[in-house]
């Protein structure tokens, strides 16, 4: 079916209306969520159904489901609508005065250790620009920017980027955090099969600290004894301190959280502890120029504080 055809006999109205019976599993409900009579939700869903040619929507005894088509026709949906609700606050920054707004998601590493301070100093040369940053582990940053849920995202480098562009960001050093009582405390370097006879407090499955932790046990032939598992660094470090098990997290993590509460950090004798951290965009030609000053920004990061540590 020819594009134009498409756009004149599709609108967001419908779309959303679309979105919202798959949702609710029901026509009735998705009716009701939108404000409008059932039949004339039937009807909507008809009119797109006979536009595009296909049957979109099955009734089934569960309730409204979708078909092959329909399921693709939900990402384009969702991604249709994500944009204009994207234009629309936009163009609301702008009605403000402000001259950008930019959406990022980012790992739990990339916003502990070096976002605060990188973004800061972007909002202080750019005043007027909006930051939305979003945490998620890396594998779903590199789905939000596939999305377009954000314009950047920052992931663990060994995160598989697809066809996504990918610049360095910083690298930083990962280390075991403990009570300062702990048999391993008095050590300057531990291989991480030392640490194995040891409880383990894990972060959250999907962390890339914990799949290189998991990684690690398995290679060593041996299993990781996680005590506990805890959604967050400042978690990590609190049930270390309460003696729950060792902690795995960024050095730079250590000091602003770890050490303020009393706990030491062993560094790890593996060639996965040194870590990369990633940005990654779409085609950088499709970016507003506000988005590509603070990729440009970011892209320039680490050589930053590689100058400034060389002072």
């Amino acid at each position: 079916m020819a594009l134009n055809n498409i756009l004149r006999r599709l609108d967001l109205t419908s779309l959303q209306l679309f979105l919202a019976i798959h949702e609710e599993g029901s026509l009735t409900r998705a009716a009701e969520r939108e404000a409008i009579a059932v039949s004339a939700a039937s009807k909507r869903l008809a009119d797109m159904e006979g536009a595009l040619g296909v049957a979109l929507m099955v009734r089934t005894a569960r309730g409204m489901t979708l078909t092959p088509a329909g399921e693709s026709l939900l990402t384009h949906a969702r991604r249709i609508l994500l944009s204009v609700d994207k234009i629309g606050q936009e163009l609301a920054e702008h009605a403000q005065g402000l001259r950008g707004y930019v959406r990022m998601v980012a790992n739990l590493s990339a916003i502990v250790e070096f976002l605060p301070e990188d973004l800061r100093a972007f909002l202080n040369l750019h005043e007027q620009i909006r930051l939305d940053l979003e945490e998620r582990p890396s594998g779903d940053v590199v789905k939000g920017v596939e999305d377009g849920f954000a314009e950047i995202g920052i992931c663990s480098g060994d995160t598989d980027t697809r066809d996504l562009r990918s610049h360095l960001y910083r690298r930083d050093r990962i280390v075991l955090v403990m009570r300062h009582d702990h048999a391993l405390a008095g050590r300057d370097r531990v291989p991480f099969a030392d640490t194995l006879d040891f409880d383990h407090v894990g972060l959250h499955a999907d962390s890339s600290i914990n799949k290189r932790t998991h990684l690690a046990s398995r290679a060593s032939g041996r299993p990781l004894k996680t005590r506990i598992h805890v959604p967050g660094f400042d978690a990590v470090c609190r049930m270390a301190q309460v003696g729950m098990g060792l902690g795995v997290i960024p050095y730079d993590v250590f000091t602003a959280i770890g050490q303020p509460l009393g706990l030491v950090a062993v560094e790890i004798d593996e060639p996965w502890a040194e870590r990369e951290l990633r940005i990654v965009v779409r085609e950088e030609k499709g970016l507003s120029p506000v988005t590509r000053a603070l990729l440009a920004h970011l892209g320039a990061a680490e050589e930053r504080s590689r100058l400034t540590k060389a002072r």
